[in-house]
């Protein structure tokens, strides 16, 4: 795999204004270093002590998101430099990224997940769940994570309509959310959805930040 070329055919793809996150996961820091030097700085990985492991030895400038099912036992080794946390799908989990920044004293951003596919592997939030949740306002008096926005996995089907379908109703969700709770906040701005395989689609339904793995790094080696 041509590591840098393919880097530079998915960035030609990709419109001003959305975040690429290179999904680096089981490939080693070589492969990564590759897509560093060709200008890639935001990488995103799934497995904690595969994260920590590649922040301790690759370059410092590097901007980290967290894109897997966090479990809240784990959140304190990635709190002093996470970037982003893609996948809040629990208060449980919320709480504790709370707890854990403010021991580092920062302020985390993260994600709230939805749950919109019809696979039942998928975690997240469905969309009342998470209208309850944003209306209790527990979140509001947390001062160390600040709610930037949402993240689905659309079902990974050749049916193009029914990704469509997914990728918009979590663009809506995202605008009644918005419009809701956030109408103030220009923090609440990241729409986190596309992969590989669906990305053109995603970015065609508002989003501000996909998440390409395959088509950068090959299959995955380990």
């Amino acid at each position: 795999m041509n590591i840098p070329a393919a880097l530079t055919k998915v960035r030609e793809a990709i419109p001003e204004g959305v975040t690429l996150v290179a999904v680096s996961k089981f490939h080693p820091e070589s492969d990564l270093l590759q897509a560093y030097e060709a200008g890639q700085r935001v990488f995103g990985e799934s497995h904690v002590q595969e994260l920590v492991r590649k922040h301790d030895s690759l370059p410092a400038d590097i901007q980290w998101h967290f894109i897997g099912h966090l479990q809240t036992n784990k959140v304190k080794y990635i709190a002093p430099f996470i970037s982003l946390i893609h996948a809040v799908d629990t208060l449980k989990l919320l709480r504790e990224i709370d707890r854990q920044a403010a021991r580092c004293d920062r302020v985390i951003p993260v994600l709230l997940e939805l749950h919109i596919a019809e696979e039942e592997t998928k975690y997240g939030w469905t969309l009342d769940a998470c209208r309850q949740f944003l209306a209790e306002g527990e979140w509001r008096n947390m001062q160390h994570v600040k709610i930037s926005g949402l993240m689905m996995m659309a079902s990974y089907v050749d049916d193009e309509a029914q990704i469509n379908a997914e990728f918009q109703l979590a663009s809506d969700f995202f605008d009644e959310m918005k419009s809701r709770f956030f109408a103030d906040d220009p923090a609440f701005c990241q729409r986190s959805w596309g992969m590989s395989h669906d990305y053109p689609l995603a970015i065609s339904h508002h989003s501000t930040m996909v998440r390409i793995g395959t088509a950068i790094f090959g299959e995955r080696v380990y």
